[in-house]
């Protein structure tokens, strides 16, 4: 009877085991099974890298990364021959011929460098706005690709600058996760600030008016332009107070308001004054602007009279009104007497 019992007792543990051998996950189950695309973030590939289910020798290295940011390939038997090595066997190839490795990488824009180097430039001994700032570098800056550990921002570790030479000396320090190293990036090179300036398409003379077409906006050294450089909306109109060559950016004290009126130019004499308004011809004996007062021959009393340019050939002459003097009364006006009245009588002849 006990014997009996025993029996049925080791039957059921089997048959519980196995019973529970089949509810476990298909993967234990399965044995390794090689990956068609391999992704790694290390300069190291690992057999747990390449297979699936690889068990205690998932961390055994079996070959090197490809170069940051950039994908390799491995042929299957070639991957197969390396796991063989570590007693790695009866790997399912799934049929594939070869496998894909691709190393991850932080990839860091040429242009997001030289903006960073530019903001930590900015104010730096005197120098003005990032945006402001001309860069060149001694060597070329290059898209870079860092590890992908290197996840933090690039955060100014040195920064030099000296103000007459530009030579600029910039150092970049880049955290990354926990116990890795942070990356150091180094620039060198020299900085201009520069301004935005009307420059000249031609070149002009002196009094010549400078018109839309003859100016362009262009970005120059502020050493070379100063703090006077002229704007294109500032330029365009005016008249150029000497001769100014092609290629030139244009100072505000190169400018002046252009010439309304021109010496020896026939112009339109004005007399205005409460009630009278005349216009008569002259000649201006010199130049002047809008506001400048000028000389005019009167061509028709031949008179040199003062006036001031109100527009393009016109004067205005002022008239002198007449003012009363304060306190004193205008002159009353004489009465006229009356005429006496005539006594003389008349003698009328007596009657003889």
């Amino acid at each position: 009877m006990v014997r009996s019992l025993l029996i049925a007792t080791a039957l059921l543990a089997g048959l519980s085991a196995a019973a529970a051998q089949t509810d476990q996950p298909d993967a234990v189950l399965m044995g390794p099974v090689l990956r068609a695309n391999v992704t790694v973030s290390d300069d190291l590939v690992r057999i747990g890298d390449v297979i699936d289910n690889a068990g205690a020798a998932a961390q055994i290295a079996i070959y090197r990364a490809p170069d940051l940011g950039t994908t390799g390939s491995l042929p299957t038997a070639s991957v197969l021959s390396a796991l063989r090595a570590h007693k790695v066997i009866g790997v399912d190839t799934r049929e594939l011929r070869e496998i894909s490795v691709t190393r991850l990488a932080r990839t860091l824009p040429s242009k997001e460098i030289e903006q960073q180097v530019a903001n930590a430039l900015a104010h730096q001994n005197g120098l003005g706005d990032a945006e402001n700032l001309l860069l060149t570098f001694d060597r070329d800056v290059q898209t870079l690709q860092l590890d992908s550990a290197n996840t933090g921002a690039m955060q100014p570790a040195a920064v030099k600058f000296q103000l007459r030479s530009g030579r600029f000396d910039v150092t970049f320090e880049i955290a990354g996760e926990p116990g890795t190293v942070p990356a150091r990036l180094r620039y060198t090179g020299t900085a201009v600030e520069t301004v935005e300036a009307a420059v000249l398409a031609r070149g002009v003379e002196r009094n010549e008016v400078i018109k839309a077409s003859d100016v362009v906006v262009e970005r120059r050294p502020k050493a070379e332009v100063g703090n006077d450089a002229a704007s294109r909306d500032s330029a365009v109109g005016m008249q150029a107070r000497r001769q100014l060559r092609a290629g030139a950016a244009v100072r505000v004290a190169d400018l002046a308001k252009p010439d309304l009126v021109s010496r020896d130019q026939s112009v339109t004499l004005t007399y205005q004054a409460v009630g009278l308004y005349l216009t008569v011809r002259g000649k201006a004996l010199e130049a002047g602007t809008e506001g400048d007062v000028v000389n005019v021959l009167n061509l028709q009393s031949k008179r040199t009279v003062s006036g001031i340019v109100v527009g393009r050939g016109q004067v205005a002459v002022a008239v002198a009104a007449p003012q009363l003097v304060a306190g004193v009364a205008p002159p009353a006006a004489v009465p006229t007497a009356p005429a006496e009245p005539d006594t003389t009588a008349s003698v009328s002849p007596k009657a003889e």
